[in-house]
């Protein structure tokens, strides 16, 4: 009850941009297809253009977000939040007026350069802010709170789409963009990391060689002078990062091939459900609405009681296995329940993200969430640099009647594998506390 107290503004911000943003998604499938190919059930351009959009936007993530997180630990959490809310709402009015084809190309570039600045963004600095807020204790819970009601979202996004119109959607879903930037303005008070508050050695400022001190001096002096690239993360201090702690780096690895699944999958699923089973929007937001619902009820409910009988390197275990049978079953997906029962069962995948972002958080100082859950959320971007190239092509071969065999689902098993991957590496992950001590010579604020 203190987190929610604490968080509350924050998680209204995200409750209303959660549902403008996930209220379109069970139409922009059908928007696409009717858009780029009109009266046809499959549609190879609307595949290669998704992918190729997800990877212009996580090459812009991959640069945006640690800078923009790195930022964030100078200027605040709230004054970076309002770039990626604001611009976000500019393709969904595009839309809102009209879904002819040239409004979508229209639609398509712009939301292409919008989620380049807050594809990332918006959950690295929500993140961020909960870190400053919570205690290290509580940050699981924490993270998992924002995840529920980001969940609840999804739930309730998801759900309206049922009962409205397209053209009604879009409308519906700008002006609750514009209402989430107006009441962040107002309410949502700045976050500043002061104190450790118990806090480990912050792993990038911790010295144990006397030239390092020297270094810092010239450094702080160099620093001054740098303008808006000091608050880039300069790579020396990107590989000292992963040196310095084996559990960031593990759970770096660990991001990296969940966000490559989680890519596949958002590439190929809808496509492959639309072509094997004929679904359309009805069918896209059912399935929305149960895996939305779950994972609202776990994330609020269940893992705060969870989290500290297992902790959260268990529990990312779990989610990876559950995620990684999920997607597999999918694959081979042989009638239309099916997709249903999986999204049912799928919901404890839920459990990764806020796992992993909590297990990283616990690494660093109250200075530097900021850097530390933008180098996460980059990492994502880079995954799903890579994803669309994978899983686009074998996506659209695999449903085409050029497959080499018949396997319409293909796509999403290797998804799977990458997942396993994912799980592997999280059975190795180890949480070691490291002493508290004073701070070093690096600030980033300074």
């Amino acid at each position: 009850m203190e987190s929610i107290k604490e968080l509350k503004h924050l998680l209204v911000t995200v409750f209303l941009t959660g549902i403008a943003n996930f209220i379109v998604i069970p139409a922009i499938t059908d928007v696409t297809i009717a858009a780029l190919c009109p009266s046809q059930p499959k549609c190879s351009l609307a595949i290669f253009l998704s992918g190729f959009q997800q990877a212009v936007t996580a090459v812009g993530a991959v640069v945006m977000t640690p800078l923009i997180g790195n930022l964030s630990d100078q200027y605040g959490r709230r004054a970076l939040l309002t770039v990626p809310l604001t611009v976000s709402i500019i393709p969904l009015v595009i839309l809102a007026c009209s879904r002819e084809t040239n409004y979508f190309y229209a639609y398509y570039a712009v939301r292409t350069v919008a989620s380049m600045v807050g594809e990332g963004s918006v959950h690295c600095l929500t993140m961020s802010y909960v870190a400053d807020k919570t205690e290290e204790g509580k940050r699981a819970s924490a993270f998992g709170i924002l995840g529920g009601v980001g969940s609840a979202a999804f739930v309730c996004g998801t759900l309206v789409s049922r009962f409205l119109s397209t053209a009604l959607t879009f409308q519906v879903s700008a002006v609750l963009s514009m209402i989430a930037v107006v009441y962040m303005r107002i309410f949502l008070q700045e976050s500043v990391p002061v104190g450790a508050r118990g806090l480990r050695q912050p792993m990038l400022e911790e010295s144990e060689e006397p030239h390092v001190k020297e270094e810092c001096e010239i450094n702080d002096s160099a620093q001054k002078t740098s303008g808006l690239f000091k608050s880039l993360p300069p790579v020396r201090e990107a590989i000292h990062l992963f040196k310095r702690s084996p559990t960031f780096s593990q759970a770096a690895f660990v991001t990296f091939f969940n966000s490559l699944a989680d890519g596949g999958l958002q590439t190929s699923i809808l496509y492959y459900l639309k072509a094997r089973f004929q679904f359309d929007k009805t069918q896209f937001a059912d399935l929305m609405l149960i895996g939305g619902i779950g994972a609202t009820l776990v994330q609020l409910l269940l893992m705060p009681i969870v989290v500290p009988a297992l902790g959260e390197e268990k529990l990312l275990a779990t989610g990876l296995f559950v995620g990684c049978l999920s997607i597999l079953v999918y694959s081979v997906s042989w009638a239309p329940w099916v997709p249903y029962a999986i999204a049912a069962c799928s919901v404890f995948g839920v459990f990764v993200r806020p796992s992993i972002c909590s297990i990283a958080s616990k690494q660093v100082g109250p200075r530097e969430q900021g850097m530390v859950q933008g180098s996460l959320s980059g990492i994502t971007s880079f995954a799903n640099i890579i994803s669309p190239f994978i899983f686009s092509p074998l996506t659209a071969l695999f449903l085409s009647e050029k497959a080499p065999f018949y396997f319409p689902g293909f796509s999403i098993m290797c998804a799977s594998l990458a997942m396993m991957i994912a799980f592997i590496q999280s059975m190795m992950i180890r949480v070691v506390p490291s002493d508290v001590g004073g701070r070093g010579c690096r600030d980033p604020l300074v």
